[in-house]
């Protein structure tokens, strides 16, 4: 299940205000909510930089809000 509604919610967000910030229309969000479209990872990603989460997260597939650590740039092999 979705967290999308959950965390709209939590910020005291519109569902019109999130679907401007995705640049997607409000009925197509609504569809996102309630599980009738599926959302494109894209916005996926998008959402979770702008709730400060992880995509699993919003996906329910894990309990821990904190979004996951960036990876470094310069990662050494």
């Amino acid at each position: 299940m979705l967290r999308l509604k959950d965390l709209r919610e939590d910020h005291d967000l519109l569902q019109k205000e999130v679907a401007d910030y995705l640049n997607v229309s409000q009925v197509a969000y609504s569809y996102y909510e309630i599980g009738k479209r599926m959302i494109p990872f894209e916005l996926l990603m998008k959402l979770a930089e702008y709730y400060h989460t992880s995509v699993d997260y919003i996906l329910g597939l894990t309990n821990q809000k904190e979004p996951y650590p960036k990876i470094n740039d310069k990662v050494k092999i």
